[in-house]
């Protein structure tokens, strides 16, 4: 539901709903930084991609047409590092969709596991972020004690 609401001088268009309260501004705000992200990182994918396509032509180290067989390794590294960090873009852009969703339902700033809102400077940091500052270090710590 939209309502207007007055602000210092200004009149600023809101959307109600039954988790927040947020001018629409904002809601705009954080949408178009969320597709800034999502660019920048289909970008950062595609240059992966294509740098891990150059290197497939060149290949230099192959040893079974006459390679250095440390520089095989060395392409082999760099080719795992690339593709690993393809999958935490994809992770990411994941992340970004989920977030474009919780836009669109009205979820978004709250946070997925206390439901307390996220803070603003948060958000505008980490647009596709899903849970406070709070929970996000619980969540870490337990992924630290569990590989530990």
């Amino acid at each position: 539901m939209h309502e207007r609401a007055a602000v210092g001088e200004r009149v600023v268009d809101t959307m109600r709903n039954d988790r927040m309260e947020a001018p629409v501004t904002d809601i705009d705000r954080h949408r178009e930084l969320l597709e800034q992200e999502r660019v920048r990182l289909l970008g950062l994918k595609e240059n992966l991609i294509q740098a891990t396509r150059d290197v497939d032509h060149e290949s230099p180290g192959d040893p079974s047409a006459g390679g250095d067989i440390a520089d095989a390794g060395s392409e082999l590294f760099e080719r795992s590092r690339d593709l690993s960090i393809v999958e935490d873009l994809e992770a990411q852009l994941a992340d970004i969709e989920h977030a474009v969703a919780r836009l669109a339902n009205g979820s978004y700033g709250s946070c997925e596991a206390c439901g307390k809102p996220i803070d603003r400077a948060r958000l505008a940091a980490r647009p596709a972020t899903r849970f406070c500052l709070e929970d996000q270090q619980g969540a870490e710590r337990e992924v630290q004690l569990r590989s530990a």
